[in-house]
This record gives structure tokens, C-alpha cells and sequence, in this order.
């Protein structure tokens, strides 16, 4: 029951909850919130692949996240190029300097690679803030134009945008349900588990490694092209540590290494902060604390909490209709006496 519960359930109450959303709650508002809460859910994801599922803790994915906002933002803005082209080379650029940052990060381990990642999201941050001639500066872009139609289908509504991001919410649950119940899936939790281990049995680490961070630039990139069309604004703030802060509070509340974990966890903070706006300067003392102890009791977060917890009532039930069988056995042996 708690597979179901962890992998298939609560992602499919979601999916008919995210469907239904607009046309239960009208508000245009809170289809906006929720909608950026949908943007987010994807880099959360693409942290969650290289983090919860290969072990390799990323702090400049808000920079890579700022990449495909900007890279799309600068070839619709200034090269007026057609939008969906843009669209489609702001994730090639992405996933172009991912590759090149690879090749050299990973070749660091665990707190390194975190310090390492960490000094490149902030070089990424410099580079956005102060190459004025190319992104504008602290002035930022201005104007990024909203998805083009396709055919009949037009994106210039709150709630046709919001479907749009939907859309590429659920295909990327997909690819990532399909890449975690694969081969490449299993090899990705056996670097995690023991990198050298891996090594001896002939697994070609390195490869799979650069494969996994890769993909989750891609991630990144595809949540910052979207919050970019979505917000038609964006400034050097979107490249800032701080946003890659909250999207790793994000993944650690809902559940590090589990597949519905960047869903609940983006849910609850996102909606949270909403109905807690009068407390925003008090914010990391309250999330603070928060996540310090779920890390600690629960360290696969709320979803990992969870399934745990039916995986123990499981398994208690199995041991109690055990003994009841063990004891019926022994009574009808003891009758045959």
C-alpha cells in the first residue's frame, strides 16, 4: 500500500486536482500561484534527479534556472526570433553550458562538489547582474512575449498559460516516473549508495553522472523559460543562491529520493507562504527550525514520513496474521492429538 501511496495515489489525486483547479476555484490569483508553483515543481524535479536519486548536491541550479529565462528573454526580446524556437534553444543552451560545467564539477565529491556548484551559481549571478550590454543588468528584461498559438490553441489567458505549464509539469513527471523505474535508474541510486561500488561492477560513473546533470539542468532551464514567458518580466534576482534555497527547501520537505516529493513539498511551502505574507521578515525563523527538524526525524521528508509509516503498519499486519496462522496451526495439531 505504500508504494501505491508514494508513487502512483497521491500523484494522481493531484493530477485531477490540478486539472479541475481553475475550474473550481475561478480566482485569477490564485490560478497565478499556482501556476508558479507548477514552474517551480519543475526545477524542483531536476534537483531531485541529480541530488535525492544520484547523491549530488547542486547549489547553482537557480543559476542554471536563470539561463533558460534569460536565454529565452534575450532571443525573443532582441533577436525577435519566433518564440518556441526560442523556446527550444534556450534548453539547448542550457543543457550546452550543463555539459561544460560537468566535465569539471564532477570530478569533486559530495561537499566539494556543493562548494564548487555553489561559487558557480554565484559567478553565474555576476555574470547576469553586470553584463549589462547582453541581459540589461539590474534593469532587467523587459517585454518577453507569451507563448505563441499553436494553431487554434492561443496562450494569452491566465488559464490557457496555466494548462501550458501544466502540460510540461506531467510530461516531466513522465520522463522522470520512466528514467527512476529504469535501468539507468537503478545505476543512478547505486552511485548514490556507493560510488566505488558501482566502479568495481563496470558501471561507467562518470558517464552517468555528466547524463544525470545534464538532465537536471535541463529541468532547470525548461522552469526558467517558463517562469520567463509566464512573468513577461525578469531581473538578475532569479539567478540569486536564495532561489536555490528555496527549491532545495522544497525538495527536503516533500521528500528527497521520492518521485511525489517536489509535488507536495512545492504545494505546501508555495501555499503556506501565501496565507503567512504578514510574516514574511519572520520567514526563515519559522521554515528554519521547521526544516531542521524534519531533516533530522524525517529525512526523506513528508512523503518518505509517510510511506514509511504504511510500510511499518504493512509489515505489522503481516507479522499479526503470521502469529494468528502460527496459532491455528498449532491448535488444530494439538486436536489431532
Amino acid at each position: 500500500m505504500a508504494k501505491w501511496l508514494n508513487k502512483r495515489t497521491i500523484i494522481l489525486i493531484l493530477v485531477l486536482f490540478s486539472i479541475s483547479f481553475p475550474l473550481v476555484v475561478p480566482n485569477s490569483y490564485f490560478i497565478h500561484v499556482m501556476t508558479l508553483a507548477f514552474i517551480w515543481m519543475i526545477g524542483v524535479y531536476g534537483l531531485n534527479l541529480l541530488a535525492g536519486y544520484t547523491g549530488y548536491l547542486s547549489l547553482a541550479h537557480a543559476g542554471f534556472f536563470a539561463i533558460g529565462a534569460y536565454s529565452l528573454g534575450i532571443l525573443t526580446v532582441k533577436q525577435q526570433m519566433n518564440f518556441w524556437l526560442a523556446f527550444i534553444l534556450s534548453l539547448l543552451i542550457t543543457c550546452a553550458i550543463g555539459f561544460i560545467v560537468g566535465l569539471i564539477a564532477l570530478r569533486t565529491k559530495e561537499h566539494f562538489f556543493a562548494i564548487y556548484t555553489l561559487c558557480l551559481g554565484y559567478i553565474l549571478y555576476l555574470v547576469i547582474d553586470k553584463w549589462e550590454t547582453l541581459t540589461e543588468g539590474v534593469r532587467g528584461l523587459i517585454g518577453i512575449p507569451a507563448p505563441a498559438a499553436i494553431g487554434p490553441i492561443t496562450f494569452e489567458t491566465e488559464i490557457s498559460h496555466y494548462y501550458l505549464v501544466l502540460f510540461f509539469l506531467l510530461l516531466v513527471v513522465f520522463i522522470m516516473y520512466r528514467i527512476i523505474h529504469s535501468l539507468s535508474g537503478r545505476t543512478y541510486i547505486a552511485i548514490r549508495n556507493s560510488e566505488d561500488l558501482a566502479q568495481t561492477i563496470g558501471i561507467s560513473t562518470m558517464k552517468n553522472k555528466l547524463t544525470v546533470f545534464v538532465l537536471s539542468t535541463f529541468f532547470a532551464g525548461l522552469s526558467g523559460a517558463l517562469y520567463a514567458s509566464f512573468v513577461r518580466f525578469i531581473g538578475p534576482d532569479i539567478g540569486s543562491i536564495t532561489i536555490t534555497f528555496d527549491l532545495l527547501t522544497y525538495l527536503l520537505i516533500g521528500g528527497i529520493g521520492t518521485l511525489s516529493g517536489p509535488l507536495v513539498g512545492t504545494l505546501l511551502i508555495v501555499w503556506l507562504s501565501q496565507f503567512l505574507q504578514d510574516f514574511q521578515q519572520y520567514r526563515m525563523l519559522i521554515f528554519g527550525p521547521v526544516l531542521t527538524l524534519l531533516v533530522i526525524f524525517y529525512p526523506r521528508g513528508i512523503v518518505g514520513a509517510v510511506s514509511s509509516l504504511f510500510l511499518k503498519n504493512k509489515q505489522l499486519h503481516r507479522t499479526a496474521k503470521t502469529s494468528v496462522l502460527s496459532k491455528q496451526t498449532q491448535e488444530l495439531q494439538s486436536d489431532e492429538v
